[in-house]
């Protein structure tokens, strides 16, 4: 008697990942209202009122973004951003008042991806956060027109797409996504000048507003991460008053 044929069932198409979301901030009006507009557009939201309930939760439980305030009990915005810089990547937006300025470009020195002030509108920060995980994917995806490998190599220079992986002569320089875009829009293109306005598209994308001094502070911290493994690097030139270049090997 022939085998019986078990009957395949049709499986249903697998729903794409939700982001997850982190917010910090001691203003649990403001933790509530987001939350419920994050979560409206599909997002996991996980909400902490101090900063170190939330490194804690960072530290067991990864997310794809963070919001963070600057001032918090127990831990601020700025020392918890410091902690996370020191094991990850992650992508972070500071929210700041608008009399913070000071704050707002430590809190880019330290190595946040980008900044909102209160008041804000919930709009505007949501179209930051989706910027922001759209172009941490683009930087982690394979590159399209860039090598078969997704590698560009720029004499000591090496950026690894596919990996998110920055190498200077072999050594290994952490950056942010918006570190990272800023370094590839400036080696794409050895010797030719990008002004503020170019970088902060690449970097951002077109119709976000950030200041020239965002550009500023971004730039400042890079270099910082290059000479800490050579002393002197000295490959992105300014020219003051017109922008940014990568210099020519």
């Amino acid at each position: 008697m022939p085998p019986i044929r078990q009957r395949s069932e049709k499986r249903a198409p697998m729903e794409p990942t939700k982001q997850t979301i982190v917010l910090v901030d001691d203003d649990r009006n403001i933790l509530t209202s987001v939350q419920m507009t994050l979560e409206a557009e599909g997002f996991i939201v996980r909400t902490y009122t101090d900063g170190e309930s939330a490194l804690h939760g960072l530290s067991s439980r990864p997310a794809d973004l963070a919001v963070l305030d600057i001032k918090m009990p127990r831990m601020d915005g700025m020392e918890l951003l410091q902690r996370l810089r020191a094991r990850s990547q992650l992508p972070v937006i500071f929210l700041s008042s608008k009399d913070e300025e000071v704050d707002q470009l430590m809190g880019l020195r330290l190595g946040a991806d980008d900044y909102i002030t209160k008041p804000f509108s919930q709009r505007l920060l949501l179209e930051r956060i989706r910027a922001l995980l759209r172009r941490n994917e683009v930087s982690r995806s394979e590159a399209a027109g860039v090598s078969p490998t997704g590698t560009m190599v720029r004499g000591g220079l090496s950026l690894d797409e596919t990996r998110h992986q920055c190498l200077w002569h072999g050594r290994d320089i952490q950056l942010t996504v918006t570190e990272f875009l800023l370094v590839k829009a400036l080696a794409a293109r050895p010797g030719l000048v990008k002004s503020r306005d170019q970088l902060i598209d690449a970097a951002y994308g077109e119709n976000i507003y950030v200041d020239d001094r965002t550009i500023d502070s971004h730039i400042k911290r890079v270099r910082k991460k290059f000479r800490q493994v050579d002393e002197e690097f000295n490959q992105i030139e300014t020219l003051y008053g017109i922008g940014y270049r990568y210099k020519e090997e």
